[in-house]
């Protein structure tokens, strides 16, 4: 049996299909009747970062994972601030929100402290407020 690799079947299946057709007017006679199929771009992908590190307590370092997480939007602004998560090294699947997170009015993000209390404001000065507590 001669070669089955689908390279050489598409080059048979367009010699055939075009054996005895006069393209000559639509398309000329170099465009083949079978085309590779159009891929579009990937869509970005979203990746997460573990950083390990020792501490006391849930406390302390719930303190030091804010620090890292607000350190390292400063250095790389594209990164998501509010999918911060913190989580025991040995139990990822306890993970809990570090940031806020709650959704205003304008589609702006609360970027404070999970479990804050009191009012929402958008980032920037004089920004938006929303939600209850106290303004």
């Amino acid at each position: 049996m001669r070669e089955n690799r689908a390279p050489y079947r598409r080059r048979r299946m367009v010699d055939a299909l075009g054996a005895g057709l006069d393209r000559g007017g639509v398309g000329g006679p170099d465009v083949p009747l079978l085309v590779p199929p159009r891929r579009g771009p990937r869509p970005p992908r979203h990746f997460t970062v573990h950083l390990g590190f020792h501490a006391d307590d849930a406390d302390r370092a719930r303190e030091l994972a804010v620090a890292y997480a607000e350190a390292l939007s400063l250095l790389r602004p594209e990164l998501a601030l509010g999918a911060a998560a913190l989580s025991p090294a040995d139990s990822w699947r306890r993970a809990e929100r570090l940031f806020c997170g709650a959704v205003g009015p304008d589609g702006e993000r609360c970027v404070d402290v999970a479990g804050h209390p009191g009012f929402h404001h958008a980032p920037g000065p004089g920004g938006l407020g929303w939600g209850g507590g106290d303004p």
